[in-house]
């Protein structure tokens, strides 16, 4: 790991099988260093180097101004069992991104992480890194709702500081986050000032810190073909923003469908192009037209919205559902001529 010392701890809680019980302060927690990194040489070898005999997972979040393809990454996050790293975008640049390009392109880092678009969209268009291998817990949270018979409905995405507040999965309140939204609204270049303030190291460690507890009650509990979907799902997330004009052949490959069992449909992602100016009456007043496609068609669509891309709808799920979405859009589309 990183060698010397740091200025900073916090407290990672340990992986424990108290299952369904809220996170004890006081109980199951490991005093860990946060180092900042600003070179390649301070991350530890098993990440730079990525391993089929030394696989790993992380916890894994990026901060920023405006973060998607336009903005600025400043900060990527890093949560070990043993220590906290704060990779800084800004004093370390585009070299040490590159450093750590083969890590997030891995199969064998597993990058825990909570809703991954725009970290992802970031990364691709800002430093050439196409984010792979994730378990994203806001999907995961999703699975398991729907596996303990809980209908999906459109749009019902749990926040992180939800998540921690759930006991099934953290139990913890995560007041200090509702400062630094306040720090943000207040000045948005916040992540951007050099040297880090101890609030910036404390709320950069905050958002990863208790990621990989997470992820060890979560897959404790999914199931074979919720894990199934949980991989490509977070695999089509990844790249759904990250628009290309190669169809996305340069992205890994999607994992291939359970061959044994009641094997779920394929799942795939549809980008589809919207007449300049002609979004608003696809969305509708107040989302109602979208909505409407999304209960009928039960399929994820996502609008690039004031981050973009402006002129596309992105539509994720089962092959039948993601046609009868494309089918009813284009209805729509044709109706405004």
């Amino acid at each position: 790991m990183a060698s010397g010392s740091s200025p900073y701890q916090t407290q990672i809680p340990l992986p424990s099988d108290s299952d369904g019980k809220p996170l004890k302060p006081e109980a199951q927690l490991s005093v860990v260093p946060i180092y900042i990194v600003t070179h390649a040489s301070q991350l530890p070898n098993e990440f730079l180097e990525p391993s089929s005999e030394r696989q790993l997972v992380i916890g894994f979040d990026c901060e920023g101004v405006d973060l998607c393809r336009h903005g600025t990454l400043c900060i990527m996050q890093l949560a070990f069992p043993d220590a906290v790293y704060l990779v800084d975008a800004v004093q370390g640049g585009e070299m040490l991104m590159k450093a750590c390009k083969p890590a997030l392109e891995s199969s064998f880092i597993t990058k825990v992480i909570h809703d991954c678009k725009r970290d992802s969209e970031a990364l691709y268009f800002q430093f050439g890194i196409k984010l792979n291998n994730v378990v994203d817990t806001q999907i995961a949270y999703s699975l398991l709702e729907e596996q303990e018979g809980r209908a999906w409905i459109p749009d019902d995405y749990i926040s992180f500081v939800s998540l921690l507040a759930d006991p099934r999965y953290c139990g913890t309140s995560y007041l200090e986050k509702e400062e630094v939204r306040v720090l943000l609204r207040q000045d948005p270049k916040f992540w951007t000032y050099r040297p880090l303030s101890e609030q910036m190291v404390r709320a950069a460690a905050d958002d990863v810190r208790f990621l990989l507890y997470i992820y060890h009650k979560m897959m404790g509990k999914l199931n074979q073909r919720s894990l199934w979907y949980l991989a490509v799902r977070g695999a089509l997330y990844c790249r759904c923003f990250c628009t290309n004009n190669n169809d996305y052949a340069d992205w890994p490959s999607l994992p291939p469908i359970p061959v044994e069992g009641n094997a779920p449909e394929e799942e795939i992602l549809s980008v589809m192009d919207v007449p300049p100016g002609k979004m608003g009456r696809v969305i509708g007043r107040r989302g109602a037209s979208i909505l409407s496609i999304k209960e009928s068609c039960n399929a994820e669509i996502l609008i690039g919205g004031s981050k973009g891309p402006p002129d596309k709808v992105f539509i994720i799920g089962a092959v039948k559902q993601v046609r009868k979405a494309e089918a009813i859009l284009r209805g729509r589309m044709q109706e405004m001529y």
